[in-house]
């Protein structure tokens, strides 16, 4: 049940189903499509296959390694996620300049999906490629949210907070797939068809609050912008939003309610807690363990059988040196909390968990296929997990401190598995509680 709820919260965003009736009518002039994500090569073939036959249509789009797709009319290049690379800038080098070769009788189609902001990586002549990467792995290391690290990225881009739209006279519709909480286009991707509410002293804030010491040319730039030599992104209200669109096509709450409806018709009742829970994964999974015992323990607030569902992008701080992404890390933190509440591997009868922990099984997966950068989409949790982990000799407690969710999980045969899903709609959390 867990498996198929997960499945049908990515089918819901699956580009090929849901991009044609979100696609304008060919313009008088060209076509040319761009994007970047790693939603982008499904959605550009979704174009190719919805697009009328006799109208001019090209382009090019990136995406992460391993996430293309064969397509006839519009390129596809691979490049680094979640740290950029060579292959990214120069591809986003060549979507900045189709862009400012269109007219104003043709259309720039945007493809926009989450990871397009180190997909899309083109950053300022003072800062090379090499000190993008290096403040983009502090970014990563530190704990901090997506939306602040988007920030800085934008004020080191040429092509993202709104650059793209401001670099082309062309009508521009961007189609977004959001992986963001809150939906807010300005953040997904970055933002490069979007104002950009946000400025050069937002960007030195936030490497100040997650205590970044970025490379020379990166906190030159950002000194320069704040000092008003370098020119901020486009705000709103910017005149030139007038000819574009932002249009959200899937989102992460679209993606819960299919799933919701796998439990409903199994005869369980899903709860959505929402679709922006965020914050440090271990800490997120001590709420949702004290909320399953009150489930549990006291018959409330939501009476069993009941499936507790929430998307939305936690957060991992880097303590050891282990492997597992934000999923994975999530549901060992989890494991551990009810562990702990029902004397699950310590002194239990047969394995079989007390109290909280029993009856209660969970999966968390990042819909795109890729929990953090190792090969599995995320893990299954089960009541009697942690007592075949202490039968294998495996420490729970020991690998969560060494951020070795993935190494846990996959002693056990318990890791989620599905390749790239080429969409994203941020991470999908389930916990069943019979």
């Amino acid at each position: 049940m867990l498996r198929a709820s997960f499945e049908a919260a990515v089918a819901a965003a699956d580009p090929l189903r849901i991009v044609a009736p979100h696609l304008p009518a060919p313009p008088a002039g060209r076509t040319v499509v761009v994007g970047a994500g790693k939603a982008a090569a499904s959605m550009a073939r979704a174009v190719e296959l919805a697009w009328p036959a006799g109208a001019p249509l090209d382009g090019l789009v990136v995406t992460r390694y391993a996430h293309g797709m064969p397509t006839e009319r519009v390129q596809v290049v691979e490049a680094g996620h979640p740290v950029p690379d060579e292959a990214g800038e120069l591809a986003a080098a060549r979507i900045l300049a189709m862009a400012a070769a269109l007219g104003r009788d043709d259309l720039l189609l945007a493809l926009v999906s989450g990871g397009g902001s180190s997909l899309l990586s083109l950053p300022v002549a003072a800062v090379p490629i090499a000190d993008l990467k290096a403040v983009t792995r502090q970014l990563l290391a530190s704990g901090a949210p997506i939306q602040d690290m988007n920030v800085v990225r934008k004020h080191l881009s040429q092509i993202q907070g709104g650059r793209l739209a401001q670099a082309t006279r062309a009508r521009v519709c961007a189609l977004i797939v959001s992986d963001v909480a809150g939906d807010d286009v300005s953040a997904i991707a970055s933002g490069p068809c979007a104002p950009d509410p946000s400025h050069f002293d937002d960007a030195r804030a936030v490497l100040a609050r997650w205590r970044i010491e970025p490379p020379a040319s990166v906190a030159a730039h950002l000194h320069r912008g704040c000092r008003g030599e370098v020119a901020e992104t486009p705000k709103p209200g910017d005149a030139l939003f007038a000819r574009v669109e932002n249009r959200l096509i899937a989102t992460a709450h679209g993606s819960l309610e299919a799933a919701a409806a796998v439990f409903r018709a199994a005869g369980v009742r899903p709860v959505i807690l929402g679709d922006s829970v965020t914050g440090e994964a271990r800490d997120v999974a001590q709420v949702m363990a004290a909320l399953v015992r009150e489930i549990r323990v006291h018959g409330g607030p939501f009476e069993p059988p009941v499936a507790l569902i929430s998307g939305g992008e936690c957060t991992v701080t880097l303590r050891g040196k282990g492997r597992g992404g934000r999923c994975s890390e999530f549901l060992l933190a989890l494991g551990c909390a009810l562990g702990a509440e029902s004397g699950a591997g310590r002194g239990t009868e047969s394995g079989t968990p007390r109290g909280a922990a029993r009856g209660v099984s969970a999966l968390a997966a990042d819909t795109d296929g890729i929990d953090g950068v190792e090969h599995n989409a995320g893990a299954l949790l089960a009541p009697d997990t942690l007592a075949r982990a202490a039968a294998l000799g495996l420490d729970a407690r020991a690998r969560l401190d060494d951020n070795d969710g993935y190494g846990f999980f996959s002693a056990l045969g318990d890791l989620v598995v599905t390749g790239p899903t080429r969409t994203n709609v941020n991470d999908y959390r389930a916990i069943l509680v019979l």
